[in-house]
Formats: C-alpha cells, sequence, structure tokens
C-alpha cells in the first residue's frame, strides 16, 4: 500500500499573523529562506514542500524532528492545519514505522484479495473489513479511522484520498489492492441500505452475487460513520453509530494473523405448527413511573458528562498500546510464514 503526500491549501484572506516561537526561530528561518529560494510557499506549506525540504537538508533524526516542529508550531499559531502531521512526514522521521506499514501494507495485499465479497453474511463482512485493512495499511491510526465520516473519504481517478486530522492521506494502488474498488464494494452496500434499508433485500442480494454498483451513487455524502459494526445477523446499526477504535484494532489484528472470525449463515426461523388452539392472550401490565425517574436520569447523564471528560485520553493510550501490539505480531510474522 502507497501512501502519497497531500495537503489541504487552506484559503487565507488576509496574511495570518506569523507567531515564532523563540526556540524555532532558526529553523523557522532556515526553512522560510528555502521557500523563498526555491519559490516555495512558506505558510501555508504542502506537505510535500516540508518533505523536500528535509530532503535537501540532510541531518540527524532529532534535528529534521526539531525542524518539522518548528514549521508546524508556526502553522498552529497562525491557525493553519500543521504539515508535518501528514501520514507521509511521520514516516519520513521514524523509519521504524515506515518500515512497519511496510509490512502491514505487504500482509493486507495479501489477505484482502482473499476476503469475500458476495454471501451472506460473509460478503457484508468482508466488505467492510477489506475497506478498514487498507486504511490501517495507508497508516490511519485505529481512532482515525473510527471517526471517519462518509465525507471524510473521495476518490480522484485511480487515487483514494481520506482526510486524516488536519491533512490528507492519498492512497494509491500497489501490491494487487485496489483501494478504489475496495471502498467502492463498501459504498455500494452504504448506498443499497440507503435506499432499501432492509437486511433481508441485501441477504438476497449477496447470496446470488448480484451487482450492487448501481447503488453506489445512493449513498449518502453526510456526517454519518464510514465504519458502522454489523451484528451476527447481518443488521448494522438505525441510528449512526461508528465501529469503535478497539473494534478496528482487534479485526486488523484477527486479519492479519490468518485469525478472521467466521460468519455462518445465521439460523432460518421456522414458526411452529400446532392443532387448531387458541393463540395465547398477551398479559398487559400497567406500570406507573415515580415522580423522580425523569430526575435522576438527567442527573445520570450530567454525571456521565463529567467522569468522560478524559476519555479521548484514554483512547488515544488504547491506540498507542494497540501499535505496540501490532509491531509485536509482525515480528512473530516475519519469522512464521501464515497460509
Amino acid at each position: 500500500m502507497y501512501v502519497d503526500l497531500a495537503a489541504i491549501t487552506p484559503s487565507v484572506g488576509n496574511s495570518p499573523e506569523l507567531v515564532v516561537p523563540r526556540r524555532y526561530r532558526y529553523d523557522w528561518a532556515l526553512f522560510s529562506d528555502w521557500c523563498t529560494a526555491c519559490d516555495h510557499r512558506s505558510l501555508p506549506a504542502h506537505p510535500w514542500v516540508v518533505a523536500e525540504f528535509l530532503d535537501e537538508h540532510p541531518a540527524a533524526v532529532g534535528t529534521q524532528r526539531r525542524r518539522v516542529a518548528a514549521i508546524n508550531a508556526v502553522h498552529v499559531g497562525a491557525g493553519l492545519p500543521a504539515p508535518g502531521r501528514a501520514e507521509a512526514i511521520r514516516q519520513l522521521l521514524s523509519t521504524n514505522r515506515a518500515d512497519r506499514l511496510a509490512r502491514v501494507g505487504e500482509r493486507v495485499a495479501q489477505v484482502v484479495p482473499r476476503i469475500p465479497v458476495t454471501g451472506w453474511p460473509g460478503g457484508l463482512f468482508g466488505r467492510r473489513d477489506a475497506l478498514l485493512l487498507t486504511l490501517a495499511a495507508a497508516g490511519l491510526g485505529f481512532e482515525e479511522i473510527a471517526r471517519l465520516r462518509r465525507t471524510d473519504v473521495t476518490t480522484e481517478r485511480d487515487t483514494l484520498v481520506v482526510k486524516a486530522g488536519e491533512g490528507w492521506v492519498r492512497v494509491t494502488a500497489e501490491s494487487g489492492v485496489e483501494p478504489i474498488a475496495v471502498y467502492t464494494n463498501w459504498v455500494e452496500v452504504l448506498g443499497f441500505l440507503d435506499r432499501y434499508p432492509s437486511t433481508k433485500l441485501l441477504a438476497g442480494r449477496l447470496d446470488k452475487g448480484a451487482s450492487l454498483s448501481a447503488f453506489a451513487d445512493s449513498a449518502r455524502r453526510d456526517e454519518q460513520p464510514l465504519l458502522t459494526p454489523i451484528d451476527r445477523w447481518g443488521h448494522t446499526p438505525y441510528d449512526p453509530t461508528a465501529l469503535t477504535g478497539h473494534s478496528i484494532a482487534a479485526l486488523t489484528r484477527a486479519h492479519l494473523a490468518g485469525q478472521a472470525p467466521e460468519h455462518k449463515r445465521p439460523p432460518t426461523w421456522q414458526p411452529t405448527t400446532k392443532s387448531d388452539e387458541d393463540p395465547p392472550v398477551p398479559v398487559v401490565v400497567d406500570i406507573e413511573l415515580d415522580q423522580s425517574y425523569y430526575d435522576r436520569g438527567i442527573a445520570a447523564r450530567r454525571n456521565a458528562h463529567a467522569h468522560l471528560e478524559d476519555v479521548t485520553d484514554v483512547l488515544d493510550g488504547i491506540e498507542d498500546e494497540a501499535d505496540k501490539l501490532l509491531a509485536d505480531l509482525l515480528s512473530i510474522l516475519d519469522h512464521t510464514e501464515i497460509d
């Protein structure tokens, strides 16, 4: 999986106020002077400009990181996206990260073509899992993937363009994986469910291997989650609910280890036939709620909001641990051939 360089060019009506922290003045001056000499814009700067600057000014990893930190600090101070946070720049500054992602990409290229896209419910799970594996191989973190909305992914010819944090990641085809095809397979499912919110109808289509391409344009481009959970019956949540970063990490590790969960066809319900007995009469129970029922509910929600303020930091820590576990798994895969 190949990650190309890309960035957003923010529209700046008035020139942003330049704020250069004292400790970064030398590094920013070096970058700014180089941009002027090469006829590049330093503020805002594209990630590919930062990458070219680092390439033309070789130095120790610590020095390069300080230079990128300086560029990011000036951009953030001016209210602009930090170009040094692009995935491509992170890989340039960390050879270990680049090597790990390269190995993940190679493994994903082996796994994705074997994931089913037809049949029920395997085809449904397969289309979703192939996309999350493709995004993980492109360098997106598990929590970043979980936060993706439908409007965060677009296509440009043979390139998948994904919004990641404050920048964009461009994923092109390599090693037998076509990111556009993988993305389209899942969008077809979303488009079908947007038009016909019926799991039974979708199951019939996938069981017959019928094409869903006509429904790709029916998928809504809104703020609904891109990747959603799926229960054993093949139902996706009616209310917009995103697949969690923890679930994405678990699915990614399972597929890379060759231990993807099996999705068997759910049992078909068969009505029981009896004699001409009268059906049982349901018992109606009248329940009266006490007056403080709603007050307790509001208080519980207020307490939950107060206690969950640091949940983002906790999830970030979980993602870091997941990355470490994934790195350990890849080390094992280097010495063990997985069929």
